[in-house]
């Protein structure tokens, strides 16, 4: 009933404040179409507005241009693309599989449809690198379907051979880490490469509303709170608040050796944190083009990405207070496991804040 009752008052936080924030963002987009849409005898009257107010329409032969480092970004996004339906297989499978009775059931799942699921990293990434004039889509796709994984691997690695030397149960066999490589070698890579190959030939034409202009436009000062560093730290806050009592209880069941078998409230939340997500990178990029920043690509992507930094920072409180844990093999443990955990999260909640803000983005242009 605890569970229910936290749920629920999270459910309706966010909701109430996803809405008042699309309802503002709605009102203000309708003034600035109305603006931008008034008669030539008024075009002193429109000179004034601008002149006093800046708008997101002033950058708009700047907003399609390419971002840097477009090889990086794209094999995140793609990483996140595929991580996103991933989830949401594991959940589903463990709702009706009852996975959480066997041994090691939830991480084998996860292993086998990251592999399969593959082809939706390739696909978005290879899409995304080819329409934003990207050349070298081998090491795109090299690095999609490697960047992951090898970060995770080298994690664990670091992470066994410190279970080793304490001679724990908790190392993982050889043979195991095998398998795992071999899954990823015959099954993951070539299904990331089939992805990277159709998303070109089939979503990688250049499909930008607006012409990119030759010369960059100048970006001028702006208040700090405009800043891109501004906007990306405090654009996780919300979608950490939409997760935040789940973030206890999964917690809870994995360090206080407790089973989870609640996974219907994780659907749940899983759903409402993508929600959040989607809005509130959608308003932060609404208010970076307003101060005349077109450099939302990146903005996008670490306003939803800084999620995961309040997860891993609540992650330290909760080692502290709510565990009994000591000594370097606990610690490392803890901290390890739980940096993969944020690497994934962030990598997921930045895919999805960029994805929407760009179709936000190519909305409103």
């Amino acid at each position: 009933m605890i569970h229910w009752f936290s749920i629920f008052n999270s459910f309706m936080m966010v909701i109430f404040l996803t809405g008042l924030v699309s309802m503002i963002l709605m009102r203000n987009l309708r003034n600035d179409y109305a603006m931008y849409a008034r008669e030539d005898d008024d075009l002193e009257s429109l000179e004034r507005d601008v002149s006093d107010e800046s708008r997101w329409k002033l950058v708009h032969g700047d907003v399609f241009r390419p971002p840097c480092n477009l090889v990086l970004l794209s094999a995140v996004v793609g990483t996140g693309a595929q991580l996103a339906p991933l989830i949401l297989l594991v959940i589903l499978f463990a709702i009706v599989a009852t996975l959480y009775i066997g041994r090691g059931a939830i991480v084998t799942t996860f292993i086998v449809c990251y592999a399969l699921t593959s082809f939706v990293s390739g696909y978005v990434s290879g899409g995304m690198y080819s329409r934003h004039g990207g050349k070298n889509w081998i090491k795109s796709m090299i690095l999609t379907a490697s960047l992951f994984p090898f970060l995770c691997f080298g994690i664990g690695f670091v992470l066994n051979t410190i279970a080793i030397f304490y001679g724990s149960l908790a190392a993982i066999p050889f043979g195991t880490l095998v398998v795992v490589f071999v899954i990823w070698a015959f099954i993951s890579f070539p299904l990331a490469l089939l992805g990277t190959v159709v998303g070109r030939n089939w979503s990688g034409a250049p499909n930008n509303p607006c012409r990119v202009k030759t010369i960059p436009r100048p970006i001028p000062e702006k208040k700090w709170y405009l800043t891109p560093s501004v906007v990306s730290i405090m654009g996780g806050l919300l979608p950490f608040g939409s997760i935040f009592i789940e973030m206890y209880f999964v917690f809870t069941s994995f360090w206080n050796y407790k089973v989870y078998y609640v996974y219907g409230f994780m659907l749940l939340v899983f759903l409402i944190l993508i929600i959040v997500t989607v809005c509130v990178t959608i308003v932060g990029t609404y208010f970076l083009l307003n101060a005349e920043n077109y450099y939302w690509q990146w903005t996008s992507f670490f306003s939803a990405a800084s999620t995961a930094i309040y997860v891993y920072l609540y992650s330290i409180y909760y080692y502290h207070v709510k565990t009994k844990m000591s000594g370097f093999f606990q610690t490392s443990f803890y901290f390890g496991y739980t940096a993969m955990f944020c690497l994934g999260l962030g990598t997921l909640c930045g895919a999805v804040g960029y994805l929407g803000s760009n179709l936000f983005v190519r909305r409103i242009y």
